[in-house]
């Protein structure tokens, strides 16, 4: 992402989000919030996208809206963040006290959720590109939207600074249990980046804390056009893991990798007889780490 472009792909994941929420039954991820942060002229442009790649392939028997939302990442999308805010439920009845959103772009979970940051259960810190989070920031001005107390926009580039550096300057509790969240972001940094970013997390959150995070394999045949298409758009796709080296470089780093999702069992979990029309995307993984 260059410097002061607004996160295409923020902007994208928002509306998908959206989109699922008010426009398909069943709804794996509730999130009618979103449509509102995208201004509406932006909103139009993506409709008319859409419009124009549908016109494009008329007369593919295979062409359909859902079809393209699926190659779009949209099962992705949803599953991902089902998954963290199930995952961010229980672990609150465990002592998490603090909700750390990386990469947070357009998310409205502290709207969503504003009786948790009300009755002092949960601090969220939003911590992304000073250009996103300037856009988001603006944005909600023009809505009118009450910020909730315990709400913490935290503005940095994964590239230049560490984690715990940006959070040093809020009220983030080092000693606090806390829940990480990375989604939608490993896959834009570099192996370094990536690796310095868990790194920092395991050295300022207390054992028992923990990160959720999403990640690209190169099984897919696809990915490469999906690269392309990113790097048009100046967000160039970077990193993929191994699934089977992932567990000892997350150890290295001081975390226990306690579930890691392959396509096929999120396709079991959220897609399986639920929403035929949509498939796991075959390349992503979804896990859940926890500092030891």
């Amino acid at each position: 992402m260059k410097a002061y472009q607004i996160s295409v792909t923020a902007i994208m994941t928002a509306f998908l989000r959206a989109y699922h929420s008010t426009n398909e039954d069943p709804v794996i991820f509730h999130d009618a919030l979103a449509y509102a942060l995208i201004p509406e002229e932006r909103r139009h442009q993506i409709e008319q996208g859409l419009k124009s790649a549908l016109q494009a392939h008329d007369g593919d028997a295979g062409a359909s809206l859902s079809s393209l939302l699926q190659t779009m990442g949209l099962p992705n999308v949803v599953s991902r963040a089902r998954y963290t805010e199930e995952r961010l439920e229980i672990e609150i009845q465990n002592g998490v006290k603090q909700y750390v959103i990386l990469g947070a772009g357009l998310d409205t979970f502290a709207f969503r959720h504003q009786h948790l940051l009300k009755e002092g259960k949960l601090e969220v810190f939003e911590v992304d590109h000073p250009a996103t989070q300037a856009f988001k920031r603006e944005r909600l001005t023009d809505l009118g939207w009450d910020l909730p107390a315990g709400l913490h926009f935290v503005s940095t580039d994964f590239r230049q600074e560490r984690v715990a550096e940006a959070l040093a300057r809020t009220p983030y509790n080092p000693r606090t249990k806390s829940l990480f969240s990375l989604l939608g972001v490993t896959m834009y940094l570099s192996p370094y980046e990536v690796y310095e970013t868990f790194h920092s997390i395991s050295q300022m959150a207390p054992a028992g804390s923990s990160v959720i995070f999403d990640y690209h394999t190169e099984a897919d045949a696809n990915l490469r056009e999906i690269r392309r298409e990113l790097q048009k758009m100046g967000e160039s796709m970077q990193t993929t893991f191994d699934p089977a080296l992932l567990n000892a470089e997350l150890r290295r780093l001081g975390f226990d990798l306690v579930e890691d999702l392959s396509p096929a069992v999120i396709q079991e979990r959220y897609f399986q007889d639920r929403a035929p029309v949509y498939h796991a995307n075959e390349n992503v993984h979804l896990a859940w780490a926890v500092i030891r």
